[in-house]
């Protein structure tokens, strides 16, 4: 039994092209916030993606825990960490998304690594994923080179994939990443601002301006939107990084700032701090 759900229907996917679309129109970036599903429990990271759509986030990451996070520096890990004790899984992730989408009109992201994915079933996760209100997918350790079957899937069922790129990257490579991802519905990819793991850190790396740049000449053509993400936390990193590129996504800071509230006043901080990444630019 073969579904494809966006044969005759407008792909979940475009939806993240319209919120770039209406953003530079409007003169502004992308706030981007991830929020890991389970962290700290499963129903309040659902009242936290709600609170930051309520501050303003156009687009939302939703984390799947994993227990060999190689991408993730130590916040996430300790996130994912207490999610999977919890007893998160890929399915509960689905369920996360279901409960958030059933609520606002925000695309989301499903983000995590490809063996869960895999063990899930591809045509399955993604089939699964849109019935939950999902948009695209970041796999942070799978490379374009071994995405076929996956990029396959998601594009069937309207969905995004978005590739990685970190400023390690040859020409060559981003070249063919910009091709891939002009290949599939609405999408967009996204910079690393450093080689490494992700984590909030006090200032932006020097080269981020002239990266962007250097990938901006492979997407220019196709009009991909850019999206800079691993170790944003401040307004004034906001304010820098929506100068040139399209988007900024915020993680460990998230995470820390989840930390240091108690849950009843986590999601008021939640949504302040996104108002106050929003109104930086």
């Amino acid at each position: 039994m073969q579904q494809t759900s966006t044969q005759t229907s407008t792909p979940p996917a475009q939806k993240i092209t319209h919120v770039f679309e209406k953003a530079k129109n409007e003169g502004r970036g992308v706030i981007i916030p991830y929020f890991m599903c389970g962290y700290p429990t499963a129903r309040q990271s659902i009242e936290l993606a709600l609170a930051a759509a309520e501050g303003g986030a156009e687009i939302i990451e939703l984390g799947m825990p994993f227990s060999d996070p190689l991408a993730d520096g130590a916040t996430i890990q300790h996130a994912g960490h207490v999610a999977l004790e919890g007893g998160m899984s890929i399915a509960g992730c689905m369920e996360v998304a279901r409960q958030v989408s059933a609520r606002i009109d925000v695309p989301l992201l499903l983000m995590g690594y490809y063996n869960p994915v895999l063990a899930y079933g591809l045509e399955r996760f993604c089939q699964d994923a849109v019935s939950s209100g999902v948009c695209g997918l970041i796999i942070p350790d799978l490379p374009a080179e071994e995405a076929g079957p996956l990029q396959s899937a998601a594009y069937r069922h309207g969905l995004s994939l978005v590739f990685l790129v970190p400023p390690t990257t040859p020409d060559e490579r981003i070249a063919q990443i910009a091709r891939l991802t002009a290949e599939g519905p609405g999408s967009f990819i996204y910079c690393v601002s450093l080689s490494g793991v992700t984590g909030s850190r006090t200032s932006l790396p020097p080269h981020l301006k002239g990266f962007i740049e250097r990938v901006r000449g492979y997407t220019k053509a196709s009009g991909i939107p850019l999206v800079v993400g691993f170790g944003l936390s401040t307004p004034e990193h906001i304010a820098e990084v929506m100068g040139y590129a399209d988007g900024a996504a915020i993680g460990s800071a998230l995470v820390n700032l989840i930390d240091r509230h108690e849950e009843r006043a986590q999601v008021e901080a939640v949504k302040e701090y996104i108002v106050s990444l929003v109104v930086s630019q």
